[in-house]
């Protein structure tokens, strides 16, 4: 069923079953769209997390953050600028283990909040840069930020930041994720950086990230140093056809098995098993060749949130949701996996909760 989801914090029954897509074996278990949850029409869902111990799902919008209860689904609370939050357009959300929710804005620093108190972080407190797209924790709590002006890691306990620049491929990052080793990986615009803690490395498409381009599209305008007024996600050329970057990562994931996979602008999607890198493209089954999200479920299973709807791989086969299958939007910027193993996926819109779901 479809929902929606005001400022008001009332969920309002606003359709009929979201129809799903013919199974390719009678008996085949497929992810599909059980309901959806919309945000507005002009409103982006940038950002999700669950928060497993309040049974919460947080949502980051282009107008706000709202908190969810995921066994009922109704909203607790929304926030916005007017109740402590720095800006409401959300780019990321993490949830840090002291309990602390943290909130990257756009342009308005990155806030952190618990039991109704808010702390806003500016580049005066040692923040890198006002605009904040990502968030990971290492195990010893410390909290890394991605920002379009380098990284910084947090020390937990003193609350100082360091920042990184130079060390970085590129400083405008996107993408953050921790692995077993406590290696902290990057997504940047120029490719993928990795800190084990002592030194720096890094991967670029010369050393196989991201998909060649046989179709020849052309190289996107929205990326480079001195860009910062023109970031804005376009997945254009100014003549309105599509653009293609491998270099420009939007996402990172560490596996299960602690391979490290990335979500390109234009190149699908990479996996790296610490010697090679190897690329899913659409002609490999993924929904799309630009890839904004990633999840990985409790089976194992991947998720990738493209331009053209969402995908599932278990490793060996491929299934795909778009808008005809039931999705608000097919740009999936974000996704969740809640501890049932329901996915949740972010667009344009609203939120779709998925499942699987044996049909007959």
């Amino acid at each position: 069923m479809r929902r929606a989801l005001c400022c008001s914090l009332l969920w309002l029954l606003c359709g009929a079953a979201v129809q799903a897509q013919t199974p390719p074996a009678p008996d085949a278990a497929l992810p599909q769209v059980i309901e959806t949850f919309n945000v507005g029409d002009d409103t982006y869902v940038r950002a999700l997390a669950v928060e497993p111990a309040a049974g919460a799902l947080w949502v980051g919008t282009s107008k706000g953050v709202h908190e969810i209860d995921l066994a009922s689904g109704r909203p607790r609370h929304t926030f916005t600028r007017a109740d402590g939050l720095a800006n409401e357009y959300v780019f990321a959300i993490a949830i840090d283990k002291q309990g602390y929710k943290w909130f990257g804005t756009n342009a308005g620093g990155a806030s952190r909040y618990r039991d109704g108190k808010w702390k806003t972080y500016f580049p005066l407190h040692g923040l890198a840069d006002y605009w904040v797209y990502s968030f990971a924790s290492q195990k010893n709590g410390d909290l890394w930020i991605g920002t379009w002006a380098g990284a910084n890691v947090v020390d937990m306990k003193s609350l100082k930041f360091r920042t990184y620049v130079k060390e970085l491929v590129n400083e405008w990052v996107y993408g953050l994720a921790v692995d077993a080793r406590d290696q902290v990986w990057f997504g940047t615009e120029g490719g993928v950086s990795m800190f084990d803690g002592k030194s720096w490395r890094a991967w670029t498409h010369k050393d196989g990230l991201g998909a060649d381009n046989p179709n020849k599209l052309l190289a996107s305008p929205n990326t480079g140093l001195g860009t910062r007024s023109r970031h804005d996600l376009g997945l254009l050329t100014r003549d309105g056809a599509p653009s293609y970057n491998p270099n420009y990562v939007f996402s990172v994931l560490v596996a299960a098995d602690q391979s490290i996979w990335a979500g390109t602008w234009g190149g699908g999607v990479s996996r790296f098993d610490g010697k090679q890198w190897t690329n899913y493209t659409a002609k490999d089954g993924l929904a799309g060749d630009i890839v904004y999200s990633m999840a990985q479920d409790a089976k194992g299973d991947l998720w990738f949130g493209t331009s053209n709807g969402l995908s599932h791989f278990n490793g060996k086969t491929w299934h795909s949701i778009s808008l005809h299958q039931g999705l608000l939007d097919n740009n999936v910027y974000a996704l969740a996996v809640a501890p049932n193993g329901d996915i949740w996926a972010g667009t344009k819109r609203g939120v779709a909760r998925i499942g699987l779901t044996k049909r007959k």
